[in-house]
């Protein structure tokens, strides 16, 4: 599974919203007591929370359950989730309900320690509003961006940077799971209770929020950490996020702007309108903001400020005595951690330290080699540690850059690569930047820097980078490669033939830039996630991938090849036996099913990774224990080149298998292009409704993975016409019946472009 790009959108949001309200209206104690939302006689309540994995019950006395506000980080956008609400102290927070808060936490991590989940606990910040506060002039602009591939946060920094031309006095732009929300203590989320915007950003006047989507209308990862105020109803895209901070009070100083990654323009064919139109209404209703407006669109007053990295560099005779102490393993394992500590955009790394060293055993071509398609089987092994994992888990690879290229890089930049450094932020008190963890950071050399963080040979670099490498010898071209005029042509250039950075530098030889803008710069290089393949039960210590190799060819007939696919198909598990993969694993958007839960699969092409892993492990359950049927619905273009695994699943759907009609469930293949009309997943579902109404009415979950193009909505289309016709209700009550499938955890998709 690789991140989507998906669409970004940019959302304008206004001045100050209305007060906390001063009623205090009820909230039901696990008691079954009536309490105020003062708190002042609540205690913290035995918490509890309805979950097929069990219940968490301190105290079994207190039988009604209160639920309190959990952030799971599988599906924290789930509202089955993440819910309402437990009593909390009076708005200024008491000690004691602080004291016991915490307590409370313990024990639910303790506890969900003991089931193998990881759980957050939504913590939240508020504050009352000073009287008079809202007579104060703006003077401050706060933008937030959440992001999965960098589009917002490029978006969002250029808000900034032209925020900042304009003579704004004070800018901030953050990541939105970076902002400190003030200031009082407060957990959980009540049902019956309305906080405004206002008491989240109480220092705010004017905020602009920045959000992307991944995958089917997912939100970056970013945003699943903090703001799980805002959480239940902006789960998908601006649109959810525009009506959610009206709701909270805040006044739309604009329409909201939606751009598509995907349009002939790129997201900028709608940012740049967006943004001419946002700074002259700010400026029309706070012209102090925007003292000097007029030098946003003057292109002459683009200049390259200070680099928001320094680097620092290191005499070398200390570092390698260092290092001579470490085994190897452990020194690239430290290596890693500090150089991706180090990188701009850390936050991209949730764990800077790989959890596994990876072999790869097994590389093995699955579609025939004279076809245009190359799906390969991997399996790697751990070089330390035993691999620990679940069916339906993610495993994201660090890839390799080639080494030719990152030497290409550092001459044509004129860079030491034996040198070794450390990067920090220039201003560490800025939020904005973040302040890394220090004791992670040790110098590392410049070419493992370049060849761990720095995506110099794959990745587009943005339009930005455009801007900060004005020369005077080539300064026209790439002045106007900077405009809005400029624009879609920029994009047919870069964008559109994916050239690289190298590439870049190549196409202006006379350009210079320092390093520490190159840092800032270059497109971060990020792990790439795919759908693990196996089960731990069948396969310990090992774990298997199912990966399409990408290529395409650009519009000026050049072929491209991706960054990670094509590395992990270039090696040889005889020649690289010594060579490890940094890895980690990671929880997917599809839930392990309980062996007594019937099961509705549909995975086309590499769709099926995550469902060789759940047929393995129910086939392994099958052996001691009774198990709920599994239907399978598979498709690929033809039954003779890219029939996928299929010696395995035809084993599962014979006799007594896992697979089999005589054990109610079923194997069905779509072969698209082996007869003149395409048939497709969809069609064989349509063939078999009969078959799947069975199991949704015995209590069946609902699994999808593949494309996010076209095929989750045209299956899930299929599944509601199957609802209605095979159930007689309306075609809107069947899209709601699987509305309420999903938020019963019972309906999942993982899809990735």
């Amino acid at each position: 599974m690789v991140a989507a790009k998906g669409r970004e959108s940019v959302v304008g949001q206004g001045e100050r919203g209305l007060t906390l309200r001063e009623e205090n209206p009820t909230i039901s104690s696990a008691a079954g007591r009536e309490r105020d939302a003062s708190g002042k006689q609540s205690t913290w309540n035995h918490l509890t929370r309805s979950n097929p994995r069990g219940s968490f019950e301190e105290d079994p006395s207190r039988s009604a359950p209160t639920e309190i506000a959990l952030l799971h980080p599988l599906q924290v956008d789930r509202p089955d989730l993440a819910y309402s609400a437990t009593t909390f102290g009076d708005a200024i927070g008491d000690r004691d309900t602080r004291r016991e808060a915490v307590e409370t936490e313990m024990k639910m991590r303790r506890w969900w320690q003991r089931r193998d989940e990881r759980v957050y606990i939504a913590t939240f910040y508020l504050a009352k509003r000073m009287d008079g506060e809202s007579e104060l002039k703006p003077s401050r602009l706060l933008v937030l961006y959440a992001s999965q591939t960098g589009n917002a946060m490029d978006a969002a920094e250029r808000v900034g940077r032209e925020a900042e031309r304009g003579g704004c006095p004070s800018v901030q732009v953050i990541s939105i799971d970076r902002f400190d929300m003030q200031p009082v203590w407060c957990i959980g989320l009540l049902k019956n209770f309305t906080v405004h915007l206002q008491n989240f950003l109480p220092h705010e006047n004017i905020a602009v929020f920045v959000v992307s989507t991944t995958g089917q209308g997912d939100v970056p990862d970013s945003m699943k950490v903090a703001l799980a105020f805002f959480w239940k109803l902006m789960m998908f895209t601006a649109k959810k996020l525009d009506k959610r901070l009206s709701d909270l009070g805040a006044m739309l100083l604009i329409e909201k702007g939606l751009g598509d990654d995907q349009h002939p323009s790129g997201y900028e064919g709608a940012l740049d309108p967006w943004l001419s139109s946002f700074w002259k209404k700010l400026n029309m209703m706070h012209p102090n903001i925007l003292p000097r407006i007029s030098d946003i669109m003057d292109p002459s007053m683009r200049s390259l400020e200070q680099a928001k990295f320094e680097v620092t560099y290191h005499l070398s005779d200390n570092i390698q005595l260092e290092l001579s102490n470490v085994s190897d393993l452990k020194e690239t394992e430290k290596v890693i951690e500090s150089a991706l500590s180090m990188s701009p955009v850390q936050f991209y790394y949730q764990n800077k330290k790989p959890h596994y060293f990876l072999k790869m055993i097994t590389n093995h071509q699955l579609t025939k080699p004279s076809q245009s398609r190359d799906v390969r089987h991997f399996e790697f092994e751990s070089s330390l540690n035993s691999i620990n994992y679940q069916v339906g888990d993610v495993l994201e690879i660090l890839p390799s850059q080639n080494p030719a290229a990152v030497d290409a890089f550092i001459r044509r930049c004129n860079l030491d690569p034996n040198c070794y450094i450390t990067v920090n932020p220039r201003d560490a008190a800025k939020p904005s930047i973040g302040r890394h963890t220090m004791n992670m950071v040790h110098p590392v050399k410049l070419k493992s820097f370049v060849e761990l963080t720095m995506d110099v040979a794959s990745a587009s670099p943005r339009r930005y980078f455009f801007e900060a490498i004005l020369t005077d010898h080539e300064k026209e071209k790439l002045q106007y490669f900077a405009s809005p005029e400029g624009r879609d042509d920029l994009y047919e250039y870069n964008q559109k033939e994916r050239r690289s950075v190298l590439e870049v530098l190549e196409d202006f030889p006379s350009v210079e830039m320092p390093f520490e803008w190159l840092v800032q710069l270059v497109p971060p290089l990020k792990t790439r996630a795919f759908s693990i393949s196996s089960s731990p039960s069948v396969h310990p210590n090992q774990v298997h991938l199912t990966v399409s190799i990408v290529s395409w060819i650009t519009p000026f007939k050049r072929t491209r090849y991706g960054l990670c696919s094509s590395w992990l198909a270039g090696l040889d598990p005889c020649e690289t036996n010594e060579f490890h993969i940094p890895a980690w694993v990671t929880r997917g958007a599809l839930l392990r099913p309980l062996p007594s839960v019937p099961l509705i699969l549909v995975g086309p092409g590499t769709g099926c990774a995550p469902f060789r892993a759940f047929v393995e492990e129910r086939a392994q359950q099958k052996l001691t224990r009774s198990v709920s049927p599994v239907l399978f619905f598979f498709g690929c273009r033809n039954e003779e080149n890219d029939f996928l695994y299929e010696n395995f699943w035809l084993s599962h759907a014979q006799n007594d298998g896992v697979l089999s009609t005589n054990k109610g469930g079923g194997f069905f293949v779509a072969f698209s292009r082996d007869q003149p009309q395409k048939v497709y997943v969809q069609h064989k579902m349509k063939e078999e409704s009969k078959r799947i109404w069975n199991l949704l009415s015995a209590g069946a979950a609902i699994y999808i993975a593949g494309s996010s193009t076209k095929m989750p909505a045209d299956v899930t289309s299929t599944l509601e016409e199957i609802i209605m016709e095979e159930s007689g209700i309306s075609k809107e009550s069947a899209a709601k019946w699987l509305r309420l499938l999903e938020k019963a955890g019972r309906f999942f998709i993982e899809a990735w472009s």
